[in-house]
């Protein structure tokens, strides 16, 4: 890992307590990068940042934000130009899932799956890129970055709103692309598949509440024999690689695409 490949990158990560996001605002910060620690659970947060601190590269912070809310999404963007002097990357990571087949939605699964996926997204997008708009093109290009999933490109009949949030997410990062460019700021995502991250753990007990398996592991099991051309779940680490080439002078030349990182699930 190149210690300075993100040297210079002032970044703010959504849902940076704990899974993916941790493990690329620890990955960031490696390769120089200073990072803002953006999570409801601002203990874990905090704790996740003092270790970045103490391995001695880049820098972090962390905030408390609830990323459903505008005046959240604008504090943190201010406190990591506060910390750091400016914004060049946002990674959008926060997100949760709640399963539920078709005709056992209720509004309340749906205001709360579409509200931290797509509408937090879409707040974080508009609030980094009115600062970025605000440095002035010559500090680019800057680099949104949103986390989509296979959900935004394949049919789950269990996760109905999760596939909606997530086809959002695919929206947002090819409208984003369009409207930003001309303010010398690209937008691109990527797209997991199954990660071992404590949202994947919930959703293998979920999946057993609503009866769609039989017992916690099943869920992995299937999508591992039936899903996948490369034979294993993936871990944070297998994202962070993609994350880091986004948030890097390796993507400039690159805008409105969603790159995934799924095994082969797309495919199948």
């Amino acid at each position: 890992m190149d210690p300075e490949r993100l040297k210079g990158k002032n970044i703010l990560i959504t849902g940076a307590a704990r899974g993916m996001g941790a493990a690329n605002a620890e990955a960031f910060a490696a390769q120089g990068a200073n990072v803002c620690l953006g999570d409801l659970d601002l203990d874990a947060a905090q704790e996740m940042a003092n270790r970045i601190n103490a391995a001695g590269n880049g820098r972090a912070i962390a905030v408390r934000m609830d990323v459903t809310k505008r005046a959240d999404n604008a504090a943190a963007v201010a406190a990591t130009v506060e910390a750091f002097g400016s914004i060049n990357v946002g990674l959008f990571n926060a997100g949760l899932n709640k399963p539920r087949f078709f005709m056992d939605i209720d509004e309340d699964n749906w205001d709360l799956i579409m509200d931290v996926n797509t509408k937090a997204m879409w707040l974080g997008m508009q609030e980094t890129a009115r600062q970025m708009i605000a440095q002035g093109k010559d500090g680019g290009p800057y680099k949104l970055i949103n986390v989509g999933s296979i959900a935004s490109r394949k049919p789950l009949i269990d996760v109905t709103v999760y596939c909606t949030s997530k086809y959002g997410c695919l929206a947002l990062t090819h409208c984003g692309a369009l409207a930003l460019a001309e303010h010398n700021i690209t937008v691109n995502g990527y797209a997991p598949g199954v990660v071992v991250t404590p949202l994947w753990e919930q959703l293998d007990k979920d999946l057993v509440d609503i009866g769609f398996k039989d017992r916690e592991g099943q869920a992995y099991e299937d999508i591992v024999r039936d899903a996948l051309q490369i034979k294993r779940v993936s871990y944070p680490d297998d994202i962070t690689g993609t994350a880091s080439f986004l948030a890097s002078k390796d993507s400039d030349y690159m805008t409105g695409q969603m790159i995934h990182i799924d095994g082969g699930w797309c495919i199948q």
